[in-house]
């Protein structure tokens, strides 16, 4: 868009006009090459110049903006501990006062002396247990009624005689279950004649702590001449 021309200007007439046009960049141009020539021109340039670029260097840089740092992982929460109960410090012994006095102290008496106890004196053993109670049979009872064993004739006529113990199991019916000689008298016909009648004979059976059973009994029989 061209600047409004002077109303001066606008009065003149087209060839006057074009002619002071013509003057005037004339005059332009004498004038800039008078500049160039006397050094005024390359001393505003110079001015001018430096300061343009004095300002470009001037002006500060922009900060550069640092990338944002990346979230801290997620630290589970930790349980509360209690805090310790604080330690209390130990009070400094204070030195005694000077006016304070001073006492002895009696060091304790020694502990009694403790006689251990007389050590207990051994269990006595336990009392063995009673021997059993035995009450052996009997041929002697009256009531009984028992034979005496025959004197074989011709053991009298030959003069024999001795002593005869017999041997016997006497049942709990007070019967004789079993018989042998158990010392003989030297003669047989005297052993047989008291082995015979011993066997055939009723007894007391025997006892063990009050109690009937079958036992051994030993019978003595004794044949002597008259």
């Amino acid at each position: 868009m061209s600047e409004p021309v002077p109303e001066s200007i606008s009065r003149l007439t087209p060839a006057n006009r074009n002619l002071m046009i013509a003057s005037s960049v004339v005059v332009l141009h004498v004038a800039f090459i008078w500049a160039l020539q006397s050094g005024l021109l390359r001393r505003a340039a110079e001015i001018i110049v430096p300061a343009a670029i004095l300002s470009e260097i001037i002006e500060p840089p922009q900060p550069k903006e640092d990338p944002p740092a990346p979230p801290p992982p997620k630290v589970p929460p930790k349980k509360l501990t209690p805090p310790p109960p604080p330690l209390l410090a130990a009070k400094p012994d204070l030195p005694p006062a000077p006016a304070a006095p001073t006492g002895v102290v009696d060091p304790p008496p020694p502990p009694p002396v403790v006689e251990p106890p007389p050590p207990a004196p051994p269990a006595p053993a336990p009392a063995p247990p009673a021997p059993p109670k035995i009450e052996l049979p009997s041929s002697d009872a009256d009531y009984l009624q028992n034979p005496k064993p025959p004197y074989p004739p011709i053991s009298k006529r030959l003069g024999e005689q001795g002593k005869v113990i017999v041997r016997v199991l006497i049942g709990v019916d007070g019967r004789a279950q079993r018989a042998e000689i158990k010392t003989s008298s030297g003669f047989e016909r005297l052993d047989q004649s008291a082995l015979t009648t011993v066997q055939t004979w009723r007894y007391v059976p025997g006892k063990k702590n009050g109690v009937v059973e079958a036992m051994w009994f030993n019978v003595p029989i004794n044949f002597v001449l008259e």
